[in-house]
């Protein structure tokens, strides 16, 4: 919610400025304070606020649209069934607004690179924050070699196997790494670009998968259900649901790359309070709407489908192919190849600014935190590339399919894990911020979570619910297979190496948990300038229809 109460801080450069009942600035007690904290924020070097309030908000639109929602999907239906998936993609959807609305009240006030482990520091534990650094790092740089993977299955609809898949992911590789030599405002501009292509590609994917249910296409016919009534809806019983609910968490993303982006936003106040009502609302249409048409258009057994058998493919195209029109296919598998070269994207840049914030609070060799005059953190950056070149590669020599699914499941781990976290952060933050009285939720445009706690609260009991399928998935394999430490491992991997990194990194430092009454809420803290509050004014200004169709604006 809006909060357009009280006073608020305008600027660190010379003084402060309160806004009063007859809308002007008067200067009111020194920043000397603030002033050193932000010398201290940008001791490494300096990030540019590169990211334009229009360019954030169409990459709020099309971030996270990618491989999850094209493709894996069809192995959440083989895997789950019908019923199954529905469910499993509408409570991890949920969890969208949980993260966005706690992680928002903390950006917007604090927007710095790699926000919320640099919260779990301040209001919590340092091994907190590494343990979710280390997840986040891990978790995002899979998620490159995992679409490389995908993007390998995208040339074979079009090569078949007359092109070696170290080739496939040797371009791959080299096209999502070449956007980072660039400056930041040239990855603003491709994510925008990109972003705008999957939207388009989503748009014709609605209206061609209603088209297909009504019937058309030469070989076209009415579907009225039959995956429901001729097959179980609900494959494999708790252990397809479980299957369903990490495949949704891995595809639906930990949403935290707005959050990250804000650490570079022209306007975090502005952009992230946008994202956090845009982003759930868009994540839950595509990501329902995908799952109900999918599993109306395609059978939960047909042998196509990614998991049911070596040959992977979306189950739209799929849908496509059996209706006999020409064209789509390749039109919609040339958009999904945009759409996992931006994730890929998305996934490099967001590991590295989580890399450089471990380096920069210390809790990793600080040479790592180095920032260039292009405001790129060079040697997170490569570490990330390499790690995630590597990671890729290892699919031509140990199968492709196992190491995806090896690849997804430490990624599902480490989203769910880090939703822990952040529920935990948002719960100390506020506890620090009631114990030193400090007047954050009063400022001028000051942003406080609607009807707080029940986001983290919300957040919290959902991801305790994919902790149980993460570990009953990996005790129970699908399809009454006996229990093997294979499957175990595949599906707990992810959460052993956190844990584990967690706790050895308390143990070994002895790091303190952080008392509320001292904790920082002051480094990083950023006030509004005058003239943000000037743009704010005018957006606030307008009237509530103009507001909202800013929500739908592409330019």
């Amino acid at each position: 919610m809006l909060d357009l109460k009280g006073s608020s801080e305008t600027g660190w450069e010379d003084q402060t400025a309160v806004k009063h009942e007859d809308n002007t600035l008067q200067p009111t007690e020194s920043l000397a304070e603030p002033q050193i904290a932000e010398m201290e924020e940008n001791r490494n070097g300096k990030f540019h606020r590169s990211f334009s309030p229009r360019q954030v908000h169409v990459i709020s639109l099309g971030s996270n649209i990618g491989s999850g929602v094209f493709i894996a999907t069809g192995k959440a239906l083989a895997t789950g069934g019908p019923g199954n998936m529905i469910i499993a993609y509408t409570l991890v959807c949920t969890c969208v607004w949980g993260v966005l609305q706690s992680l928002s009240e903390m950006t917007i006030a604090f927007p710095v690179s790699g926000n919320y482990i640099d919260y779990a520091d301040r209001w919590v534990d340092p091994a907190l924050a590494f343990g979710a650094g280390f997840a986040e790092w891990l978790g995002w740089t899979s998620i490159v070699a995992a679409e490389a993977g995908f993007f390998s299955v995208l040339i074979s609809y079009w090569a078949g196997d007359s092109f070696p898949m170290a080739a496939t992911i040797t371009l791959f590789c080299a096209a999502t790494l070449a956007i980072f030599l660039l400056p930041n405002r040239a990855f603003a501009w491709f994510e925008y670009v990109t972003s705008l292509i999957k939207i388009l590609i989503f748009l014709i994917i609605i209206i061609l998968s209603l088209a297909l249910i009504l019937g058309a296409g030469p070989k076209g016919y009415i579907h009225r259900g039959e995956s429901w009534t001729e097959f179980n809806p609900f494959l494999n019983g708790f252990a397809g649901f479980s299957t369903c609910a990490l495949l949704a968490t891995w595809a639906v993303g930990d949403q935290v790359f707005i959050g990250i982006m804000a650490g570079e936003a022209e306007s975090p106040r502005f952009s992230m309070a946008h994202a956090t009502k845009l982003v759930p609302a868009r994540v839950n249409f595509i990501y329902i709407t995908s799952v109900i048409f999918v599993t109306i258009l395609v059978p939960s057994n047909d042998p196509r489908l990614l998991g049911a058998s070596a040959v992977a493919a979306s189950p739209f195209i799929i849908a496509v192919e059996d209706a006999g029109i020409p064209g789509i296919g390749s039109l919609l598998n040339a958009g999904m190849m945009f759409g996992v070269l931006a994730i890929a994207a998305e996934s490099v840049y967001l590991s590295s600014r989580v890399l450089r914030t471990m380096a920069h609070q210390k809790l990793i060799p600080e040479r790592l935190a180095g920032v260039d005059d292009k405001g790129r953190p060079r040697l997170a950056l490569i570490i990330t590339s390499v790690v995630a070149v590597m990671l890729a590669y290892i699919q031509l020599s140990a199968g492709g399919l196992t190491v995806l699914n090896w690849l997804v499941s430490i990624t599902s781990a480490s989203f769910f894990t880090n939703w822990i976290i952040i529920s935990i952060t948002n719960w100390r933050f506020h506890l620090a911020l009631k114990a030193q009285n400090d007047p954050l939720f009063n400022e001028v445009y000051a942003w406080k979570s609607s009807l707080w706690p029940l986001a983290p609260a919300w957040l919290m009991l959902i991801s305790l619910l994919l902790l149980v399928c993460c570990i009953y998935a990996g005790a129970q394999p699908t399809g009454g297979a006996p229990f093997s430490a294979n499957n175990f491992f595949q599906y707990t991997i992810g959460l052993i190496l956190i844990i584990v990194a967690t706790a050895g990194y308390k143990i070994v430092f002895r790091t303190p948990w952080r008392d509320t009454k001292t904790a920082d809420c002051i480094s990083g803290r950023r006030t509004l300038s005058s003239d943000e509050l000037a743009m704010l004014d005018k957006y606030y200004n307008q009237p509530a229809w103009r507001r909202f169709f800013t929500y739908l604006q592409l330019w």
